[in-house]
C-alpha cells in the first residue's frame, strides 16, 4: 500500500468520506446508521471504549442515548460536520495531534465493518480502499464544504437539486431538517443528544455565522461545481 498523497497536521481541516465497494449500500437500515453514529462518536476518544457491554435486556443491542451519555476521555479529533448516505460518509475533521485523523478514521471504519460483516454474515471489503481526504484551504472553502455535507441528503429527495431544480424548497429545508444521520440540525439549533458528536465551537472559527438552510444549496451547488471532477477522481 503506497502512501497517502495528503499529509495531515494538526489544526487543519480536512473533508473526508468513504464509499461502499462498488457503490453498495453500506448502512441497511437504520439500525446500521444509528450503530455508526454511536461509532462516530465513541471512537472519538484517545481511550478504548466498548460498546458490546451496553446491550438491554433480551439480547437487544445497545441504544444510541445510552451511548451519546458516556463519557470519554479525550477527543482525538474535532468533527466540524457529517453525513452519512446510504453507500457513503462525509466528514470534517481536524484533528488534535499528529495522527489523529488516520487513527479515527481507522477505528471508526474498521469497528463499522466488523459490526456489518457480522450482522450479515459475510466477510471481506465493505469500504473501497482507503478512506480520501482533501485539505481545506480557505475559511470560503470550510463554508462550502461544510454546506455541501450538509446538502448531500437532498440529493434523496430531489434528485436533480445539483441541477438548479427543487420542485418544494420549504419540503426540502423540513426534510434536511428530519435528517437523522446529518449534523445539519445541530447547527440549525435542535437540541439533540447527537449534538455531542460535533465540535460546533471549533468550527465557529472559520465561520461568520452559523451556516443556514438559505445558503446551503446556493454554495453547496457552488462547491459540487468546482470540485466536481476532484471529488469523482477521489471516489473512484
Amino acid at each position: 500500500m503506497g502512501m497517502r498523497s495528503i499529509q495531515f497536521a494538526p489544526g487543519e481541516w480536512y473533508h473526508c468520506f468513504t464509499r461502499g465497494v462498488d457503490k453498495r449500500r453500506i448502512y441497511m437500515n437504520e439500525k446500521d446508521a444509528e450503530r455508526f453514529l454511536m461509532l462516530l462518536y465513541i471512537c472519538n476518544n484517545t481511550k478504548p471504549v466498548h460498546i458490546s457491554n451496553l446491550c438491554h435486556p433480551r439480547h437487544q443491542g445497545p441504544a444510541l442515548m445510552d451511548v451519546l451519555s458516556l463519557k470519554r476521555h479525550a477527543p482525538i479529533v474535532d468533527i466540524g460536520c457529517y453525513c452519512l448516505m446510504p453507500n457513503h460518509p462525509h466528514f470534517l475533521l481536524q484533528e488534535r495531534d499528529y495522527g489523529g485523523i488516520t487513527t479515527f478514521m481507522q477505528k471508526l471504519l474498521t469497528a463499522y465493518t466488523m459490526f456489518f460483516n457480522k450482522k450479515y454474515e459475510r466477510t471481506g471489503t465493505l469500504l473501497s480502499g482507503r478512506f480520501k481526504a482533501v485539505h481545506v484551504e480557505s475559511d470560503s472553502h470550510f463554508r462550502r464544504v461544510v454546506n455541501y455535507i450538509h446538502a448531500n441528503p437532498a440529493e434523496l429527495y430531489e434528485p436533480k437539486w445539483k441541477e438548479g431544480i427543487v420542485r418544494n424548497e420549504m419540503q426540502l429545508k423540513k426534510k434536511l431538517l428530519a435528517y437523522p444521520y446529518s449534523s445539519f440540525p445541530d447547527y440549525e439549533g435542535v437540541e439533540r443528544p447527537h449534538n455531542l458528536i460535533v465540535n460546533i465551537n471549533a468550527a465557529m472559527e472559520h465561520l461568520h455565522k452559523k451556516p443556514s438552510y438559505k445558503t446551503l444549496i446556493d454554495d453547496a451547488r457552488t462547491f459540487h461545481r468546482q470540485e466536481r471532477d476532484t471529488l469523482k477522481e477521489l471516489a473512484s
